[in-house]
C-alpha cells in the first residue's frame, strides 16, 4: 500500500469515526431535548390556558428564559440550578 493509499484509508476510517460519534451525540441530544420537553409541558404547558399561539410562544420563552435554564434544579447538575452550578465551579 503506498504512502497515498494509507493517507486515503486512515481519513475515511476517521470518517467513518465521526460518523458514528455524530450520530451518537445526536441521541443523546434528543433524548436530552425529550426530557426538557416533557418537563416543560408538565409544569407549564398542561397547566396554562393559551388563546394565541403568540401567547404560547411569549409564555414558553419566559418559563425557559426565566426558569427553566437558570433557577430550575438539573439532575445533570447535581440537582442544583445553572446559576448555582456556575457559581459553584467559578469559586
Amino acid at each position: 500500500m503506498s504512502k497515498q493509499e494509507g493517507f486515503t484509508q486512515e481519513l475515511e476510517d476517521e470518517a467513518v469515526r465521526l460518523a458514528l460519534r455524530s450520530g451518537r451525540m445526536r441521541r443523546e441530544l434528543a433524548e436530552n431535548l425529550g426530557v426538557g420537553l416533557s418537563t416543560l409541558k408538565s409544569e407549564l404547558v398542561w397547566r396554562t390556558t393559551f388563546f394565541t399561539r403568540a401567547d404560547a410562544e411569549r409564555d414558553i420563552a419566559r418559563y425557559i428564559d426565566g426558569f427553566y435554564n437558570p433557577v430550575r434544579c438539573h439532575s445533570a447538575l447535581d440537582y442544583l440550578s445553572p446559576a448555582q452550578f456556575e457559581k459553584q465551579a467559578v469559586s
